[in-house]
């Protein structure tokens, strides 16, 4: 078995995923990279050699050479049609597939109320598309926002990598392929940032779109002054 590559632009879950491989005792097998235009990463690990940044596109007859399988774990890039044909790519999607793939899925969860949670599948040549490993399901309560809602994926996405792990290092599953679902652009969310302060409509509905646009310190949702100042807005929730 050649070695295992595993992108990603998430520290956190860089951090677990370490864990695990540890736990599992096949270190020696795993390279590890994010992406350029990662700062918080290019500082962090600019004198290190276990982690190096790396451009997709520029570097597959590289990739294909040397990695049996390629781990996108939340990497901002998206895997050329030539590199996912020659190597087995694997996304880890925070997001239930087929509902609200692409951007934010958590968010959009909460605006249309369709199934959210984890899904770990083969890559293809759509986005967040493609034959489904193992996926769960999680439960976005009504105190949720999108930022508690995201770490509960997170855990849930590791959770799957965890109980599947040596399946999907040793391609030992077998995937389901279900319809192709929606799709959310990262245009589609920031058409939601804006609130139109005239608009008209129930109180349900204008909190589930601003507790899905609360994402700690994140400047989301706003609307404009008369002077055309933007104003930002977040909402906290407590469950008594």
């Amino acid at each position: 078995m050649k070695k295992v590559l595993l992108l990603t632009d998430n520290y956190d879950l860089l951090l677990r995923f370490k864990k695990l491989v540890a736990d599992n005792e096949v270190g020696d097998r795993f390279h590890y990279a994010y992406s350029p235009n990662n700062k918080f990463f290019r500082e962090r690990y600019k004198d290190v050699d276990w982690i190096k940044s790396i451009i997709v596109k520029n570097n597959i007859n590289f990739l294909y050479t040397n990695y049996d399988l390629i781990i996108s774990l939340h990497c901002k890039q998206i895997f050329p049609k030539e590199l996912i044909k020659k190597t087995r790519c694997i996304n880890i999607h925070p997001g239930l597939n087929p509902n609200n793939r692409g951007w934010y899925p958590q968010v959009f969860s909460i605006i249309n109320g369709l199934p959210c949670g984890a899904t770990i599948h083969e890559i293809d040549e759509e986005l967040d598309h493609g034959p489904i490993i193992c996926q769960k399901e999680v439960k976005i309560e009504m105190w949720d926002t999108s930022l508690s809602a995201y770490n509960k994926i997170l855990d849930a996405e590791i959770e799957l990598l965890t109980n599947n792990f040596e399946n999907i290092i040793y391609n030992k599953y077998k995937t389901v392929v279900k319809e192709d679902g929606n799709l959310n652009l990262k245009k589609d969310f920031d058409l939601l940032c804006e609130i139109d302060l005239s608009q008209k409509d129930t109180y349900n509905n204008m909190i589930n779109k601003l507790r899905a646009l609360t994402h700690g310190k994140y400047e989301n949702a706003y609307f404009k002054d008369d002077d055309g100042n933007r104003i930002f807005v977040k909402l906290e929730l407590r469950k008594e």
